[in-house]
């Protein structure tokens, strides 16, 4: 992340992933507070995150869209349980990102099927990587 503005961008983002099924757990809230604090954001400014809605500044780097895509995934298994509209809509802010179908179809299966629903960071890239051929 280059700039203060990219990183509120992310963690919004991420806020507004995290309650699309209707509530915010416990579990997700201290995902996003870690987060936060890895981009070095205020907790003031993390709270103020929740009430208003920052516009989504658009990741140019593919390598960062990715990451970023594998955080949302992962903020969407910390809860324990997948929600239809959490899949719906991950696919949907993959797409927005500009992510190969194919590539967030392989993220996503092999994270359900990885014991701690983590992958490497290898194969993560690998099923992007894939698809450009």
């Amino acid at each position: 992340m280059n700039t203060y503005e990219e990183k509120l961008s992310l963690l919004s983002e991420m806020i507004a992933f995290a309650v699309v099924d209707g509530e915010l757990h416990d579990r997700e809230y201290d995902f996003l507070w870690i987060i936060a604090q890895e981009l070095e954001i205020d907790k003031t400014v993390f709270l103020e995150l929740f009430a208003k809605r920052n516009q989504v500044k658009v990741i140019k780097d593919e390598h960062h869209r990715i990451m970023q895509f594998y955080r949302l995934a992962l903020l969407m298994h910390c809860d324990g349980v997948l929600h239809e509209r959490e899949i719906k809509a991950i696919n949907e802010i993959g797409i927005n990102m500009g992510l190969n179908p194919m590539g967030i179809k392989k993220t996503l299966k092999a994270m359900a099927q990885s014991p701690n629903q983590m992958i490497e960071p290898e194969t993560l890239l690998y099923s992007f990587v894939l698809q450009h051929n």
